[in-house]
Order: C-alpha cells, then sequence, then structure tokens
C-alpha cells in the first residue's frame, strides 16, 4: 500500500543520498525515486489537470509507454503539492545542497497539444499560458520557501523540434513547431523571470529515454539560437551520449556567462565507458 511503499521510497532515498555525498557531488538530489511517471508526477498534481487514459502511450524507438495523459480541464494553478514534501525529505537528509527537479512547463501542452486543453475553459492559449507561467511562479517560490536554491528544469520538447519525424507528428495535430520554439521559449523565460533572487536555474535536455529507447534524434542546431541565446536558464545539461545528439557546433550560439555540462556518459548502457573513449 502507499504507506508501504513510501518507507521503503524513505530508506531507499537515505541510501542514494548517502552514495552521493560519498563519491564527492555537492548537489544532491533524492533519486527521482518517488517517481514512477516522469513529468506527469509533477503535472497531474497541478490545479486543474487530470491523467486521463489515451489510445496510445509514448513511442519510443521500439517501446511505448503506459497510455495516459495530462488534460486541462480548469484552470490552472499550484497550491499543495505532493512534491513540495518530496524536497523537503531531501532537504532534511543532506548537509550538501539539494536539487529539485521539475518538467519544463512546455511539457503540458507538447504530449497531447490544443485537444488536451479544454475549449471551454481556455478558448484563447493565451490565457492558458499566462496561468501555467502563474502556476510555475508560485511552484518555483513555493520550493524556495522551502529551502530550495537549486532548481532543475527538465526540458524534453525542444530538443525533439528538430527532428523532421517529430515536426511532421506535431504539423498533423495542427502545431508548427517553429511557432512552438517561441512559445516554449517564452514560457521557460516566464518561470526564469519570476523567480526569487538566489534561485538558480537549471535545464536537463534530452530525447526521451526509456530503458535505452528513445523518441527523437537530431542535433541542437534547428534550436541552438533560442535555446542557447534567448532562454534564460544559466546552465544546461545536454545529452551528447550518442550521434543521436548531434555535434558541438550548436554551442556557438552559447553566451559566455552561461554554463554547459556535455552529457557524454551514458546511462542507457550498461558497458563502462574508457577515459580515452570520453576524451
Amino acid at each position: 500500500d502507499a504507506a508501504s511503499l513510501k518507507a521503503v521510497e524513505d530508506a531507499e532515498i537515505k541510501k542514494i543520498i548517502a552514495k552521493q555525498e560519498a563519491v564527492g557531488l555537492e548537489a544532491i538530489t533524492d533519486g527521482e525515486y518517488r517517481r514512477a511517471w516522469w513529468h506527469f508526477d509533477f503535472l497531474g498534481h497541478l490545479e486543474g489537470v487530470e491523467l486521463i487514459d489515451v489510445d496510445q502511450g509514448i513511442q519510443f524507438a521500439g517501446v511505448q509507454t503506459k497510455a495516459q495523459a495530462p488534460r486541462v480541464v480548469g484552470r490552472v494553478n499550484f497550491a499543495d503539492h505532493p512534491m513540495l514534501s518530496h524536497f523537503r525529505y531531501l532537504k532534511a537528509h543532506t548537509k550538501r545542497t539539494p536539487k529539485m527537479t521539475i518538467p519544463s512547463p512546455s511539457m503540458l501542452h507538447y504530449r497531447g497539444g490544443r485537444k488536451m486543453i479544454n475549449m471551454g475553459v481556455y478558448p484563447q492559449m493565451d490565457a492558458f499560458y499566462h496561468d501555467l507561467g502563474q502556476a510555475y511562479r508560485k511552484a518555483v517560490h513555493a520550493f524556495y520557501a522551502e529551502g530550495c536554491r537549486y532548481l532543475q528544469l527538465d526540458e524534453t520538447s525542444l530538443a525533439k523540434l528538430g527532428d523532421p519525424k517529430i515536426q511532421s507528428a506535431l504539423a498533423e495535430r495542427g502545431d508548427d513547431w517553429r511557432a512552438l520554439i517561441e512559445v516554449y521559449t517564452d514560457a521557460l523565460n516566464a518561470v526564469v523571470d519570476g523567480a526569487p533572487k538566489g534561485m538558480h536555474i537549471a535545464m536537463h535536455l534530452c530525447r526521451g529515454n526509456q530503458a535505452g529507447h528513445w523518441q527523437a534524434e537530431g542535433g541542437y542546431d534547428p534550436v541552438a539560437e533560442h535555446l542557447f541565446a534567448r532562454v534564460k536558464a544559466g546552465a544546461y545539461f545536454l545529452e551528447f551520449d550518442s550521434p543521436r545528439a548531434g555535434n558541438f557546433e550548436p554551442l556557438r550560439k552559447l553566451p559566455d556567462d552561461k554554463v554547459v555540462v556535455l552529457g557524454l556518459v551514458s546511462t542507457k548502457v550498461a558497458t563502462l565507458e574508457s577515459a580515452d573513449a570520453i576524451e
């Protein structure tokens, strides 16, 4: 039951915190051990959002996920969210910097598009993005009030927009990927601009990963200008552990005052990379 599961999670999170500290990490996470369903765990607990069964899950290369998706059924807002207690537990069990990760705001639109946002509640998408931005601002301030100073936004949509297959799929449902770059950039900046002073916001980008399978292919080139020059995040964690991610040339768009961490070591394969291979 839920109480027994929480007890197991609590015990295992203590272990993974100790392991991170033992290897010298300064930013400590809970391993996302309480997350069953990635972004939807966060999005599904926003006010005005519910998880529903759909015709098919998210299609990765060779595998498909559980057929669920978030649907907006009311005005989007952030109130008493269970992940606040998740962070509270993490902070109470480490003396180093506790790091929280939540999905980027774009994920609430990207998964299902316009059809998953109630027309009666939001006849105009501008109102939806306004409320979404306000909800995320409340979320950032709520985590800040709990002592969070290092927040990571998992942005898994922008990196996918350069894939022709993704572009075609978006077009079929009525979305222009070029327009989405603009909209998602504005949504991200609304979060960063609303963050309290002293809150450091980083972004993780990938093309999806489920047991070594992925959703998209292609480099950062088509989105580099927006991603690096216009998005106001101070640090980026970039997937670079396979040829699917392209080369380093898009990093020319990176301003000097921003930081990039190159994700060269794969989480998708069990083989330990040699130092020479990484170099």
